[in-house]
């Protein structure tokens, strides 16, 4: 199957509108988390939320939120979360994240060191489970899809800059963690 991800040229309203919770009686969702899975393993996507590839329900597929590992293609740690609410945040990181639905436009983001999110797994089942580090942070930001917020509405500074220069500039400007247990204050 061939999806186009949402983007900001595009889709702007699209991405803004705020997901519906997933309804399990409503047997699509196994077929749209495939969908999912199968769009984040062709494109190498870290994670996407549902709503980036039509989908406007609270799901968010995750494949690989190793900071070491970006990119890899044998790296495929895949799991999904439904319905997911972030519970606790603390402490402060800061990253130049990028995503597919900005095209180039990377931003320097302020997120919590961790989270703590209650979701349910694809049997329905619910789970409460913290995320740390750079998790934390991949996390964070398809959260905010699901709530019609990109990366670059809250960032201190946003640079338009390509994938291959993205991957240098990180180089020297890498994940900054400033504090572990501070209480997070949103922007």
């Amino acid at each position: 199957m061939e999806f186009r991800v949402k983007t900001i040229e595009k889709d702007l309203n699209y991405l803004k509108q705020i997901s519906k919770e997933v309804d399990f009686k409503d047997k699509n969702y196994k077929q749209e988390i495939e969908i999912l899975a199968e769009y984040s393993r062709t494109k190498k996507l870290l994670a996407i939320a549902a709503i980036q590839l039509g989908i406007p329900k609270r799901m968010i597929y995750i494949r690989n939120t190793d900071l070491k590992n970006i990119g890899e293609e044998s790296i495929d740690e895949s799991r999904i979360l439904i319905n997911p609410v972030i519970i606790s945040r603390k402490g402060k990181t800061k990253y130049w994240e990028a995503c597919a639905s900005c095209l180039d436009n990377m931003g320097l983001v302020t997120r919590p060191y961790e989270i703590v999110i209650e979701y349910q797994d694809i049997d329905e089942n619910k789970k409460i489970e913290i995320f740390t580090g750079f998790e934390a942070t991949v996390l964070s930001h398809e959260y905010d899809h699901l709530n019609g917020i990109l990366h670059i509405d809250i960032a201190e500074q946003i640079l338009n800059m390509p994938q291959e220069e993205r991957k240098k500039f990180r180089e020297n400007h890498p994940y900054e963690i400033i504090s572990k247990d501070c209480i997070f204050e949103e922007a």
